[in-house]
């Protein structure tokens, strides 16, 4: 309804245009004309069909307008709306003395249009600030609202920065971690981690500088995709001579949660009281675990050690060993797990074929 409204204004609103632009022309012209009457409805069926297109472009507009309006939250629209008006404001009380001013008549035109330019800039730099600082502004307009009192009585706990280190930047599973949302909060990578990884892009040894390069190309592109989460830390400390001590330093420092996938950084952190986030342990934790008994598809991919086993090998490069397996080399085949074992360089399953539990 509302549509048909829009498009149906616009085209009585333009095609009243036409027949005034008629009867605008001059007396002279008129006389020339014999017949005004079919002018007008000529000129009026003209703008009817421009005021047809704006009034579509319009109600476009109008349901695009509405669509944003509806997912924009409550806060964000009282925040612009307040900015605007602090905005508008501002505009007029540092624009007022200009209209004091004595301007000769021919350039009188200078005063509106410093008013309507000097306007439009406030309000958009009021909306600006309110989508950067809106959130601020709302607690201390609403100091009481539900979020700070269950920040307050210690029952909702602010999102921990996260720090990352050069080993798990190069590692590269912090990407997929950020596009999956399992890392909240800000990712904190300090300067000191940025100029050691720039060193080892820089270094002589091949591998140093292929393991640096690569650091830089993921953290560049995890920068593009997140910007709003990553963020590079100018904290450094000359008096601290490692990496992994100014690691340490820095989330005791500002209460963080350290992110790295190196084994002896996250003992050592763990010895300071400074929580760690082990790339490797979640990967491990979200390993699939397979019971007595189920089935899956393996391809044999070498000899085992006994006469009549055979390897395979999962995705997350778990061990399968196959009993009489050893004569299925090179195929793919369903194989039924009997026992899981756990071992020091990592886990070990047992799996039989189906002919051997038939048999």
């Amino acid at each position: 309804m509302l549509d048909a409204v829009i498009i149906l204004l616009s085209i009585f609103t333009f095609a009243g245009v036409g027949f005034a632009v008629v009867d605008l022309l001059p007396d002279s012209v008129q006389m020339q004309i014999s017949n005004m009457d079919a002018l007008r409805w000529l000129a009026a069926g003209f703008m009817s069909i421009i005021g047809l297109a704006i009034g579509l472009v319009a109600q476009t507009t109008y349901r695009r307008l509405e669509n944003q309006i509806r997912q924009t939250p409550i806060e964000t629209i009282l925040t612009r709306a307040v900015g605007l008006v602090i905005g508008l404001l501002i505009a007029n009380l540092m624009l007022a003395p200009i209209f004091l001013l004595p301007i000769p008549g021919e350039f009188s035109f200078i005063k509106p249009t410093l008013a309507v330019f000097g306007s439009i800039i406030f309000a958009f730099l009021g909306i600006s600030l309110a989508d950067t600082h809106g959130r601020t502004f709302m607690r201390l307009i609403n100091p009481n609202s539900i979020e700070t009192m269950l920040l307050a009585e210690g029952t909702l706990k602010p999102i921990a920065p996260k720090i990352v280190d050069t080993s798990c930047i190069i590692d590269g599973r912090i990407e997929p971690l950020l596009a999956t949302g399992f890392i909240e909060g800000q990712v904190l990578v300090p300067q000191f981690v940025l100029a050691e990884l720039q060193q080892l892009a820089d270094a002589s040894n091949d591998q140093k500088r292929v393991r640096g390069r690569r650091g830089l190309d993921i953290l560049g592109s995890i920068q593009a995709d997140f910007p709003e989460s990553i963020v590079i830390h100018s904290a450094d400390y000359d008096d601290i001579a490692t990496v992994d001590a100014k690691l340490v330093h820095l989330a005791q420092e500002i209460n963080g949660i350290l992110l790295t996938n190196d084994y002896n950084l996250s003992k050592v952190a763990n010895l300071q009281k400074v929580q760690i986030l082990n790339v490797n342990d979640l990967a491990q934790a979200v390993r699939p675990i397979y019971l007595p008994g189920d089935s899956l598809a393996l391809k044999i991919v070498k000899q085992g050690k006994e006469a009549s086993q055979g390897v395979g090998y999962l995705e997350d490069g778990t061990m399968v060993v196959v009993e009489e397996g050893r004569n299925h080399v090179g195929s793919e085949l369903q194989v039924i797990v009997t026992s899981a074992l756990q071992t020091s360089a990592g886990r070990m399953i047992f799996a039989k074929t189906p002919s051997v539990l038939a048999s």
